[in-house]
C-alpha cells in the first residue's frame, strides 16, 4: 500500500465511517453532528457600551456610517464587496442559476430580504448554505413582494432599505460603477474575531497565505463560505475536477502527501541535496546533472533488474527522460537565480524542495472542500492540521516555504517566461513577508504552541 493510501485510510478512520467515503455518503450522517442554532448571523452591540469588535475592516466601516447615518455610502461600500443571502439545500437547484431569496415577514405585514457581508457569516451549517450575490443582481432579482433589503440584520451594523424602482436604479447605479467582476484580490485580509488560538490549526491555515492574498480571502477564519456555496462547487468542478465527497478526499490526501505535482521536481532538487550534504552548499551545475543521470539510471536497475536496458543508448524513453531532468536542472538555476535578484530567495539561498506548491493548495483544498460542503467541519480541521506537520517537516522558516511554493508554482505555469505566473506570486511573497498584519508575520513557523 502507498503512502497516500495508507494516509487516506487513517483520514477515513480519524473523522467518519470509511463507507461514507465510497462516494458521496449520506448527508444526514456524514453531517449529523454539525446542526447548530446559529443559521443566520446574530451579533448584539456590547451591553456596556462599548465600540463593538468588528470581524474585518468592511464591518467596522459600515458600523461607522451606521452611526452617521449615511445610507449611500454604506450601499456604495456593499456594491464592492458584495453579498451573501442565505439558501436552504433542499430548495437548491443545481441547475438553476439563482434560488429564491429568503424573506420573513415583519410584524407590521411587510416582507424582507436577508443579505450579509462576508465577516459576519456564521459557521457553515448543514441545511442552509450562503450564495454570493452582487447589489446589481440584487436590483434585477429581488421579488416584487418584497418591502425591504436588510442588510446584516440582528448586527451592530444593520441597514434597511426599501426595494422601490427608484431604490433598485440606485443599487444597479453603484454596482456598475464600483464591483469589479473578478472581486477583491491581492491583499491580507485578517479576521479580528472568530479566529482560532495559536496551535496546527492556525499554522496549516497560514500555509495557504498565497492563495488567501491572491483571491483576497479571510486566511485566518474556519467558518468557510469562501466564494459562496455556488461558486465553490464551481471552482472544485472546473478547476479541480472534484464533484464529490470522494473526489475531495482523494485529491486532499494527495496534496497532502505531495503527489499532485510531478515526483521528478523534488527528485532533482533530491540530488543537489545530497550532493550539498556530501560537499558543502557551492554545488557545479554538471555535477548535478551527472548525479541525476547516476541516480535515475541506478534506480531503474535497482527496481527493473540488472537485464533492464539503463546504459546510455540501450532505452531511447529512458533517455529522453534523462535529458529532460537534465535540463531541469538548468531550469531551477535560471529561476533561482531571478530569485535571488528579486530577494525572494537570500544571497546564497537554493529551493531544497517544491512541497510548498502542493501544501500550499491542501490548505486551501480544505476550505474549499468545506465551502462545497464536501467536508463537515473535523476533516476541514484534520486536513489543516496535516498541512501544518507537512510544511514543518519539509522546511524551516516562512520565507523558505513561500519560495518552494514560487518554484512550484513556476514550473508549473510559468515555462520561464518570467510573466505574471512569476511576478503575481513574487509580489504576494512580498506582502506576505513584510505587512505587519501577514501570518507569516504572526504566527511562528517553528512553534506552532508558542
Amino acid at each position: 500500500m502507498s503512502a497516500a493510501a495508507e494516509d487516506e485510510d487513517a483520514f477515513k478512520e480519524d473523522f467518519a465511517d470509511e463507507a461514507d467515503f465510497a462516494d458521496e455518503g449520506d448527508f444526514a450522517d456524514v453531517f449529523a453532528e454539525e446542526f447548530h442554532d446559529e443559521v443566520f448571523p446574530f451579533v448584539p452591540a456590547p451591553r456596556d457600551g462599548s465600540r463593538w469588535q468588528a470581524p474585518a475592516d468592511l464591518e467596522e466601516h459600515l458600523s461607522e456610517l451606521c452611526e452617521d447615518d449615511d445610507s449611500y455610502t454604506y450601499l456604495r461600500a456593499v456594491a464592492v464587496e458584495g453579498l451573501y443571502r442565505p439558501v436552504t439545500l433542499h430548495e437548491k437547484d443545481p441547475e438553476a442559476d439563482a434560488s429564491p431569496l429568503l424573506t420573513v415577514d415583519l410584524p407590521d405585514g411587510r416582507k424582507a430580504a436577508q443579505v450579509y457581508t462576508a465577516g459576519l457569516l456564521p459557521r457553515p451549517h448543514p441545511a442552509v448554505v450562503y450564495e454570493f450575490v452582487t447589489l446589481g443582481a440584487l436590483a434585477r432579482g429581488c421579488p416584487d413582494d418584497v418591502d425591504f433589503l436588510v442588510i446584516n440584520a440582528a448586527t451592530p451594523c444593520e441597514r434597511y432599505y426599501l426595494t422601490t424602482d427608484e431604490e433598485r436604479e440606485v443599487w444597479a447605479d453603484l454596482h456598475e460603477r464600483h464591483h469589479r467582476a473578478d472581486g477583491p484580490s491581492d491583499r491580507i485580509e485578517t479576521r479580528r474575531t472568530g479566529a482560532p488560538e495559536p496551535g496546527p490549526l492556525l499554522h496549516g491555515l497560514a500555509c495557504g497565505a498565497h492563495l488567501c492574498f491572491a483571491n483576497g480571502d479571510p486566511w485566518n477564519t474556519v467558518d468557510w463560505h469562501g466564494a459562496g456555496h455556488r461558486n465553490e462547487v464551481g471552482r472544485l468542478e472546473e478547476s479541480w475536477g472534484v464533484s464529490g465527497r470522494a473526489d475531495w478526499l482523494s485529491i486532499q490526501v494527495r496534496l497532502i502527501q505531495r503527489e499532485v505535482s510531478p515526483w521528478y521536481w523534488d527528485f532533482v532538487l533530491g540530488a543537489r541535496n545530497a550532493l550539498v550534504e556530501r560537499g558543502g552548499p557551492r554545488v557545479d551545475a554538471e555535477l548535478w546533472r551527472e548525479c541525476v543521470e547516476a541516480t535515475l539510471r541506478g534506480r531503474v536497475l535497482e527496481t527493473e533488474g540488472p537485464d533492464a536496458p539503463h546504459r546510455p543508448g540501450e532505452d531511447p524513453e529512458l533517455d529522453d527522460f534523462v535529458a529532460a531532468l537534465r535540463g531541469l536542472v538548468g531550469k531551477v538555476l535560471r529561476y533561482e537565480a531571478r530569485f535571488r535578484a528579486d530577494e525572494l530567495l537570500p544571497p546564497d539561498g537554493f529551493v531544497r524542495t517544491v512541497a510548498a506548491w502542493d501544501i500550499g493548495r491542501a490548505s486551501k483544498m480544505a476550505r474549499w472542500g468545506r465551502g462545497a460542503r464536501y467536508a463537515n467541519e473535523a476533516e476541514m480541521i484534520g486536513a489543516l492540521e496535516r498541512a501544518c506537520g507537512a510544511a514543518r517537516s519539509s522546511y524551516s522558516s516562512w520565507e523558505e516555504f513561500s519560495a518552494g511554493y514560487v518554484l512550484g508554482r513556476c514550473l508549473h505555469f510559468d515555462q520561464e517566461e518570467f510573466g505574471s505566473w512569476y511576478t503575481d506570486v513574487l509580489h504576494a511573497h512580498r506582502a506576505l513577508t513584510t505587512d505587519p498584519d501577514s501570518p507569516w508575520l504572526t504566527v511562528p513557523f517553528g512553534s506552532v504552541d508558542a
